[in-house]
């Protein structure tokens, strides 16, 4: 496997050059690029992707083998900026220049015992997308071009998972489409995504047997301003979106727990007044939202929770300040009309910003007084995705205790596997201001789905860094064996 181990470091580190951060045109251009990059598949296409920025594309091949049963690697080109890199930016997307340059910086900085240690060692390789997830991506394709069985393997590579996901929103419900034009029965999807270890390399080695699932729960914070001098007259918006950060902060009730494995519990992403600039007049509104991660619960129990812990945020609140604060939802406060069309303007905000905008809108449409909490979903819903057939899962894990692999239920981090695997319908559009209007929101596509992928430190970081020996010389093997065992046990 000497030669798949050398291809598969030699593609990583070409991909990795081809600089693709999110929503530029070098992700724009990374599409063109790969798909005549691409050589050995009988078929190699590109489909256009309308969701965000323009001219971005997802890229398919396909190796055609000798029946109907297909195994698609599928993992995202786009990366996140480089910005973090100071004086090294133009080192960012090339690893072996940048690794002197960073043992040199960390020798002079002390900055990071545990960086230098992993570069001393000649085991780890830096480059921003090189772990997240370029590596994932090269070492497909390296098991792709080894292998020589009887299924079809179909490769595919989309943009903008760092963003809003909109190149596996996109690709989730053609992939059955492409089956059918193309006679292919899918049978597996594995995803190629990274996973962080800070320890010795365990955690990370694993297989994922589904993903965690995401909301961005979010809170319109309506006040009743006042003068400073007279601060018992109104209610600070400010104070109380303190009190709903107070609540919320890793509260538990919205960390869900299956096993031994536990979500992340949720934290504030953000948290703001509304004021344009200084007066001595209390804000007015304020603006909240939160990640929170699933295991099971679908919006509209986390929804709920939400609910509860803003009410008793709320109720502690009314003590001080000396007024009920009711809590509401979106739908609550909207009605059943849908959402009202967005501005041209609006477009080039993120989606938590046009949410508040929409939930603004609503709240002055509805002519209710202050103070008041609006709950709502302000991104994307991402459900949670599990494999749900037993025989399949048992030849998986004796796949993986072959290699000495761990196995985990949920992907840990937030994944396209939300949208290619097997889960619930994905949110609650009632209470999402975006829905329809800021986008479309697919069913998961309902295949089998796992993770299994490179592992590497500090991603979205100067310091990611991937771990070169597994990612280059295992990881294609582990792959090859998992879809000659996938295929064994049919």
């Amino acid at each position: 496997m000497r030669d798949v181990a050398a291809r598969a470091r030699d593609i990583a580190l070409t991909l990795t050059s081809w600089a693709s951060v999110t929503g530029t045109e070098g992700e724009a251009l990374f599409a063109a690029k790969l798909a005549a990059y691409l050589t050995g598949f009988d078929e190699v296409w590109a489909i256009p992707v309308a969701d965000g920025a323009a001219g971005r594309s997802n890229v398919w091949a396909l190796k055609r083998g000798r029946n109907r049963a297909t195994i698609v690697l599928t993992g995202h080109f786009d990366v996140v900026p480089v910005d973090g890199y100071g004086t090294l930016r133009p080192l960012a997307f090339d690893p072996e220049r940048l690794l002197p340059e960073l043992i040199n910086r960390l020798h002079a900085t002390g900055e990071s015992p545990l960086a230098l240690a992993d570069f001393d060692s000649g085991e780890f390789l830096p480059g921003r997308g090189l772990l997240d997830m370029k590596a994932g991506l090269a070492a497909g394709l390296a098991a792709i071009e080894a292998y020589d069985g009887p299924a079809n393997l179909l490769f595919l590579a989309v943009c903008d998972e760092e963003n809003r996901s909109a190149g596996a929103r996109s690709a989730a419900p053609q992939l059955a489409e492409i089956a059918t034009q193309l006679g292919l029965d899918i049978v597996l999807v594995i995803n190629l995504d990274a996973i962080s270890d800070q320890g010795d390399g365990a955690a990370g080695r694993v297989m994922a047997l589904g993903s965690i699932g995401k909301q961005l729960l979010t809170a319109f914070v309506m006040g009743r301003e006042t003068h400073a001098c007279f601060p018992r007259d109104g209610v600070n918006a400010a104070y109380l979106a303190a009190e709903l950060v107070s609540e919320f902060e890793l509260a538990h009730e919205l960390s869900e727990t299956t096993g031994e494995e536990i979500a992340a519990p949720p934290t504030a992403l953000a948290a703001k007044d509304l004021k344009s600039g200084y007066n001595v007049t209390t804000p007015a509104e304020a603006w909240v939202y939160w990640n929170t991660l699933q295991h099971r619960r679908g919006a509209a129990e986390v929804l709920e929770i939400g609910m509860a812990l803003a009410r008793r945020a709320m109720a502690r609140a009314a003590t001080r300040v000396g007024s009920a604060i009711p809590v509401m939802t979106y739908a609550e406060l909207a009605g059943p009309a849908p959402s009202a069309p967005e501005e041209a303007g609006m477009l080039h905000l993120d989606f938590p910003e046009r949410s508040r905008l929409l939930t603004q809108r609503a709240w002055a449409r509805s002519g209710l007084p202050g103070p008041a909490i609006v709950l709502g979903i302000g991104s994307i819903p991402y459900p949670a995705v599990t494999l749900d057939d037993p025989g399949l899962e048992r030849v998986l894990r004796d796949c993986a205790s072959q290699f000495g692999l761990g196995i985990v239920q949920y992907f840990p981090g937030i994944s396209d596997m939300s949208f290619f695997g097997r889960g619930p319908a994905a949110g609650s559009p009632g209470n999402a201001p975006l829905a329809g209007v800021g986008f479309n929101m697919p069913e998961p596509a309902g295949y089998p789905c796992i993770n299994i992928g490179p592992w590497g430190r500090d991603y979205h970081h100067m310091l990611e860094r991937l771990h070169a020996p597994y990612a280059f010389d295992a990881l294609p093997r582990i792959l090859l064996a998992a879809i000659d065992a996938v295929l064994k046990a049919r």
